[in-house]
């Protein structure tokens, strides 16, 4: 029986636990690494006695990005078949991580109990897709196929006013405006000088409160809600 070799990249402790015994307890798998960052998954990859078959990995990562991870992967490892399992669902993030090679690209908020099923079915032909993300996809095509449709703009909303203070966080309000401005995760990380992983958490924080999932959705939620410049 074929047997596929798995290299779990996730720097959630408790979901690269989760991930890397679904794939243990499947005898069609073989866990051959769990590692938490751009930096560990690298040096894995490097070291010419490690073989792979299928590259599990989240884009989040406290060193950089995942895309780095599957593109490493793949150079070396031509027959690897990545996965990506992310918080994140727009458009920039799923569509770059195809062209980086992935097959399937699974949101945490819809990840299935048994990864090691899904990973099956990608090694059988599969392309798993979280339907959230396949909507998204299809109308981001959709859009460039209608170039002329222009949809009308919301007239802004004042936001609600809260006894518990404003919406979001200062430096929420900050990262959300270098959003709207079309700055990237890398970008906005140097800007205010932290790490692409603690901006990664100010904007999961902010698509919480906003009630979205993609970078487009939280700058049109709160254009509407007032809480971004016209010119933003």
């Amino acid at each position: 029986m074929q047997v596929w070799r798995v290299l779990v990249v996730e720097d959630d402790t408790q979901m690269r636990d989760f991930f890397a015994a679904s794939v243990s307890r499947c005898a069609g798998l073989q866990l051959v690494g769990a590692v938490g960052s751009v930096a560990e998954a690298r040096a894995w990859l490097d070291n010419d006695a490690n073989m792979v078959d299928v590259l599990l990995t989240d884009l989040g990562l406290p060193d950089g990005s995942g895309l780095e991870v599957i593109r490493h992967a793949t150079r070396l490892h031509p027959r690897c078949e990545p996965l990506v399992i992310s918080l994140f669902g727009d458009e920039d993030n799923v569509l770059a991580s195809i062209e980086a090679g992935a097959l399937g690209y699974i949101h945490k908020d819809s990840a299935p109990d048994d990864i090691a099923q899904t990973i099956l079915e990608m090694k059988d032909g599969a392309s798993p897709i979280s339907p959230m993300i396949a909507r998204k996809v299809l109308a981001k095509y959709a859009s460039r196929a209608r170039p002329g449709e222009a949809a009308a703009a919301p007239e802004p909303v004042a936001p609600k006013p809260s006894a518990e203070g404003p919406l979001l966080s200062p430096r929420e309000h900050e990262v959300l405006m270098l959003i709207a401005r079309g700055f990237s995760y890398a970008e906005i990380a140097r800007l205010q000088s932290v790490s692409v992983h603690t901006v990664q958490t100010h904007i999961k924080n902010l698509y919480s409160k906003l009630s979205v999932h993609s970078k487009n959705e939280a700058v049109f939620e709160a254009s509407r809600l007032g809480l971004l410049p016209s010119r933003a």
